[in-house]
């Protein structure tokens, strides 16, 4: 979003889409979806998860109004058009794209998958940031019409989606991947099916050194961040976005690499350690910040 008053319209004319998993990631997606004019089912079958999702939701809703990058009119009429379902078998047939968000676990994405495919959406996405499309093309009885579209957290904020593309996608369905994205307003980078593809390599071998770095004594975990924020002008440091992140995701994705690529991501001792205390990042209060103590000053300013 801009930093100026998006003009109010009808939410429904964009198209329809699906988004399967109401994790940070899925409920993201569905917002930027929602306030670009779609209407978007989203599944999750957690009752517990799905009010948590609307209350991400209603909160990020009202923190644009707040900032006057929308109206009120508009944010009330954009989630009204978010509809939340508890399984892929309650989508509707023929879903301009349907964007599946599940944990990366390979037995229940191809399960997933498998059950978008029987609503034939137009367009089939996961949005894994590391495993093979190809492997998981597997799931889907056309594979021309599967691809990945990788967004970035918070989804609300980065702008790139990375369109990775299948031995087997067809270049329709890049393009409708690519429209789909400049529908919501971002930008695209297409890249071959690659273990990690472009960006997951390059932000988890900055991620895991600066692990290391906080391992071996040799800086704070702030004090790295501030280097690399303004050294670089990166606008988030590698060991805050890893909490954001989750420090869990860090730690399957860096096993997942570490096996396919090489040992130069094989994750650190202290990840490790961390992610068995429950220590995951901003979800669970706690990882290389503290998150309550953040939110609770934030609250009070």
């Amino acid at each position: 979003m801009g930093s100026t008053a998006m003009p109010d319209r009808a939410v429904t004319e964009a198209g329809r889409v699906g988004v399967v998993g109401a994790g940070t990631m899925g409920v993201g997606i569905a917002y930027v979806f929602a306030m670009a004019g779609f209407e978007v089912f989203v599944v999750e079958p957690g009752a517990k998860a799905a009010a948590r999702a609307w209350a991400i939701l209603k909160e990020t809703a009202a923190g644009a109004v707040s900032r006057a990058k929308m109206t009120a009119e508009r944010a009330e009429a954009s989630l009204s058009h978010i509809r939340m379902i508890e399984g892929a078998s309650e989508l509707p047939d023929e879903l301009d794209v349907v964007i599946e968000t599940v944990p990366e676990r390979r037995d229940l994405k191809m399960q997933v998958l498998a059950e978008i495919a029987d609503r034939a959406p137009r367009l089939i996405a996961t949005n894994t940031s590391a495993m093979s499309i190809n492997d998981l093309a597997g799931a889907v009885r056309d594979p021309a019409r599967f691809l990945g579209m990788h967004f970035f957290n918070p989804v609300w904020s980065l702008k790139l989606v990375e369109v990775v593309r299948g031995a087997k996608t067809s270049a329709d369905s890049v393009e409708r991947a690519q429209a789909l994205a400049s529908a919501i307003g971002k930008a695209t980078a297409v890249v071959a099916d690659s273990p990690g593809f472009a960006t997951s390599r390059l932000d988890l071998v900055q991620a895991l050194e600066a692990i290391r770095m906080v391992e071996e004594g040799v800086a704070s975990p702030e004090d790295i961040d501030r280097a690399i924020t303004i050294a670089y002008r990166h606008p988030v440091g590698p060991l805050r976005l890893s909490d954001m992140v989750g420090l869990d995701v860090r730690l399957d994705i860096a096993r997942q690499l570490a096996g396919t690529i090489g040992p130069h991501f094989a994750p650190p001792r202290l990840l490790q350690d961390m992610v068995a205390r429950g220590e995951l990042g901003q979800k669970s209060g706690k990882g290389f910040y503290d998150w309550a103590t953040e939110t609770t000053n934030r609250n009070a300013g």
